[in-house]
């Protein structure tokens, strides 16, 4: 199963999203329970909330150096 996480578990305040992969607390719990549909939904969400927290340099760069696999 993909993941986005990059062991970079931090969450920030300002925005609810983890600094490190861009999921919510509650995408982070649930991961194993979506359907592939729903993990591609929120996998295609990460780049904009990524950018939007300040991250998007260092984290965009380690997620683009994900193996693609399937879901």
């Amino acid at each position: 199963m993909q993941t986005p996480c990059i062991h970079v578990c931090t969450m920030v305040s300002a925005t609810g999203f983890c600094a490190g992969c861009g999921r919510t607390l509650q995408e982070i719990g649930g991961w194993m329970n979506y359907t592939d549909a729903e993990r591609r939904g929120i996998m295609a969400q990460l780049p904009a909330r990524l950018a939007t927290a300040g991250t998007k340099s260092q984290i965009k760069m380690r997620l683009s150096e994900l193996p693609e696999r399937p879901l």
